[in-house]
């Protein structure tokens, strides 16, 4: 394990910007949850005067008794099993952790459960890239159960048995959210990517895989324009020789190509759905690392796994509950989407977007939270700081009242992000949560009872046993550690497809310290239970033995009105030197000049970083980019930009297909081979 030494942690705790009130404390789900664990499954009881205190007893609980707590979680939430369990954590090795051994359930029976008791009812709310107003379109209960009844009948009619594979190629849109519940009903296992994802992309990802039924658009609409996908989609048909049907989604109205079935043509018939009996660990899904090189990994996870962690997530620790709203941002490449429609689990209604984050007006997030009437909204830190930068006023938006929750993720966001939602909402809970693909959920993140502090998750979620450690594996308070995590959760990988011998998935978790997760992420654990992300550990800034996350870099340095976006690394050098350059793409109408040695930016970006972090932590240089380049769901690509900076040939560094703009990989390649040049 790498040396975790980092920036000392601030002297005094941040500012808290909200605390909950008692009546919230008293109502939250998460209170009802912790006195009926104490009553039923022998939970240390709720004091009452101290919530944090309470939270703090109530997560020790959930990580030393872990089978009363996991038993409690689906008492609490009404998961009905078929075959009962004959134990909950049979065997906690990980990898291997063998959870509810006998059980047998179905995922999609508990998501279409309040459908069926409110038939009338809107479960589902869509809104597509708007012109004008974004107006969502209701799907009534009965409506969903009849079309996800209908689909699912057409799967058993071609085949599909449980197990098989059916992969999507679909935005985010109710196709996407009808045909992954039909799917689950069978028991075959649903993988999706959205059409934003080019072939090679997409391909890397099924062929392993392997399916037999693909649901595909001809395409879709972004920022105002219509793209066109029925020549990826034929070549997807052409390069996936096991599939059995494919079912045409005509977003833009085109006539289906030959050999295929038109979705009309599928939920022509509306039917009641039939449920598959699965075994608790069961595959529901697969979802894919970033794979920035190599192929992506093909994580499996599981019907019984992802329904107990995301009951978890969103009934104790989001606080939803039967008609609430949810509105995250997310497209079906990324997992945030599998997340947002579990909330039919806890009978809130998920609101699917599809479109571009700030297209036709910056505000448009917000404004489809408005009209959707959004108890919970969920976006990405960068748009939080987006439109900061941009002079948006949610606060201005009478309709946003009844908005309890603003949660943002798939990066940490920073101390004035914190404060701009606050400024601008009031008195409301901010949740800034940290997880993965890797698990489908949050290691750390949102707690209704506890307060908000600028800068930092509010605390570790229950049944999720976490450490920061050191380079000597012991664990570190109040100081940067790696994030461990020690206990198995239900919703980690089964399995990783193609990788038989498990292989893989030990290298890509259980390396450094035995039995334990290591995620690759640098955090500090507050002395209060709070808990600040600082980026990637194989991302990590060495400089002069003081290392240091480049997301603490990267907040310093994207405050600044003159920076649209920055990336920073490390390169280690052959002649043992180490030159670490910070990349900034400026702000329209910024003046490259002003970011050359001796520009008002340039010389704002280095004093800035030397006050606020650390003079080691200055960049030797800042180099003017036309753009930076993310994987498909969104992240910086620090690790291969390094890879490329230190000679790794392009081909090695990063697979293209995983980028969102792989053109701009070039100009790493360029600036290389013009160092190594320089150098000779």
């Amino acid at each position: 394990m790498t040396p975790t030494t980092g920036p000392e942690p601030e002297p005094t705790a941040p500012t808290v910007l909200w605390r909950p009130d008692a009546d919230t404390v008293a109502d939250a789900r998460l209170t009802a949850f912790h006195a009926r664990a104490a009553e039923r499954y022998g939970a240390p009881a709720p004091g009452g005067e101290d919530p944090a205190a309470d939270y703090r007893a109530l997560h020790r609980w959930s990580v030393t008794d872990p089978d009363a707590f996991w038993s409690a979680v689906a008492d609490f939430c009404e998961v009905s099993f078929v075959t009962p369990p004959r134990a909950v954590l049979a065997d906690r090795t990980m990898p291997g952790a063998v959870w509810f051994p006998g059980a047998e359930l179905n995922y999609a029976w508990h998501a279409l459960r309040r459908a069926g008791e409110a038939p009338d009812e809107p479960v589902v709310l869509t809104v597509a890239e708007p012109d004008a107003e974004p107006v969502p379109r209701m799907i009534t209960g009965a409506e969903l159960r009849g079309r996800v009844g209908a689909v699912a009948a057409a799967l058993r009619g071609a085949g599909v048995r449980p197990g098989d594979r059916v992969c999507a190629y679909l935005p985010n849109v109710p196709e996407a959210l009808i045909a992954f519940l039909a799917s689950a009903a069978v028991g075959a296992v649903w993988t999706s990517c959205s059409p934003d994802f080019g072939p090679r992309a997409v391909l890397d990802r099924f062929r392993q895989v392997e399916p037999v039924v693909l649901f595909a658009a001809d395409g879709y609409r972004w920022a105002g324009r219509t793209i066109d996908r029925t020549g990826t989609v034929a070549e997807l048909r052409r390069e996936l020789p096991g599939l059995r049907a494919t079912i045409h989604v005509p977003l833009l109205g085109t006539e289906p190509p030959a050999g295929t079935t038109a979705w009309e043509e599928v939920v022509a018939r509306p039917a009641e759905p039939e449920f598959a009996v699965l075994p608790f660990d069961h595959p529901l899904w697969i979802l894919y690392s970033s794979g920035t090189t190599g192929l992506p990994k093909a994580l499996v996870q599981s019907h019984g796994g992802i329904l107990l962690e995301h009951l978890k997530q969103l009934s104790l620790h989001c606080d939803l509950r039967p008609g609430d709203r949810m509105y995250w941002y997310t497209s079906t490449g990324w997992m945030m989407w599998n997340f947002l429609i579990s909330a039919l689990l806890v009978g809130a209604v998920p609101v699917l977007h599809d479109g571009a984050p700030a297209h036709p007006r910056p505000d448009v997030q917000w404004r489809v939270a408005a009209e959707a009437d959004a108890t919970l909204y969920g976006t990405s830190a960068a748009y939080v700081m987006a439109c900061a930068k941009a002079g948006v006023h949610p606060g201005e938006d009478p309709r946003l009242a009844g908005l309890r929750c603003v949660a943002t993720t798939g990066s940490p966001l920073p101390p004035d992000g914190f404060r701009w939602l606050h400024r601008e909402l009031g008195d409301r809970w901010i949740a800034s949560v940290s997880g993965g693909t890797d698990v489908c959920s949050c290691f750390v993140g949102a707690v209704p009872t506890l307060p908000v502090r600028a800068g930092e998750l509010q605390a570790v979620c229950l049944g999720t046993d976490l450490r920061a450690r050191d380079a000597d594996g012991r664990e570190v308070i109040g100081g940067v550690g790696e994030l461990m995590v020690a206990l198995p959760m239900p919703s980690m990988p089964i399995a990783f497809w193609n990788d038989p011998d498990g292989e893989r998935y030990r290298e890509s978790y259980f390396t450094g310290r035995p039995g334990e997760w290591r995620h690759g992420d640098w955090i500090t654990v507050t002395p209060h239970g709070g808990v600040v992300i600082h980026g990637r550990s194989d991302s990590t800034l060495n400089r002069q033995g003081v290392r240091m996350g480049s997301a603490d870099i990267h907040e310093v340095v994207e405050r600044l009105p003159g920076v649209r976006e920055s990336l920073v690394v490390g390169v280690e050098e052959p002649d043992g030197g180490y030159w670490m350059p910070l990349f900034v793409h400026p702000a329209e109408g910024v003046d490259p000049a002003d970011l050359a040695p001796g520009g008002e930016l340039h010389d704002r970006i280095r004093a800035d970083l030397r006050s606020e972090l650390s003079p080691r932590h200055v960049p030797d240089e800042i180099v003017v980019v036309p753009g930076l380049p993310h994987t498909l769901t969104g992240k910086r690509l620090e690790v291969p930009v390094k890879r490329l900076l230190s000679g790794t040939p392009l081909e090695r560094a990063v697979n293209p297909g995983s980028v969102d703009r792989p053109e701009l990989l070039e100009f790493f390649v360029r600036l290389a081979a013009e160092r190594r040049s320089a150098a000779a």
